[in-house]
């Protein structure tokens, strides 16, 4: 009976796992495509996803609450300015993680916002 109900407790905790190992891999490959993003390991990338994944568990919901206005003028599109913020609040945190400007955080907080999107949970 423990076994079964350790198990299903392994399986909720699954999906988490895999979201963090998918958006570690999408940024240990973004240098390869945006030049101005750089990652000097895979336990930086793994420590830049963990990092990333608490900001948008903890600081996402408050900020998205706090520009309401703003989010609602325009659309909902505020939100990758909010992604750009906090991917680059990571790599301000995240020793071996570099991203060299807003537009390249930008572009990083989208990617990794459609491959979260295209992954099923």
């Amino acid at each position: 009976m423990i076994i079964v109900g350790t198990s299903k407790l392994l399986v909720k905790k699954m999906p988490i796992l895999i979201s963090w190992i998918i958006s570690t891999l999408v940024i240990l490959a973004s240098p390869y495509f945006l030049p101005g993003i750089s990652v000097n390991s895979f336990m930086a990338a793994l420590t830049a996803a963990i990092v990333l994944g608490l900001a948008n568990a903890i600081l996402k919901p408050v900020l998205i609450l706090l520009t309401l206005p703003i989010n609602f003028l325009s659309m909902g599109l505020f939100t990758l300015v909010i992604n750009a913020g906090l991917v680059l609040l990571t790599a301000y945190l995240v020793s071996g993680f570099f991203v060299a400007s807003f537009w390249w955080a930008l572009l990083l907080g989208l990617i990794l916002s459609l491959v979260s999107a295209i992954i099923p949970d």
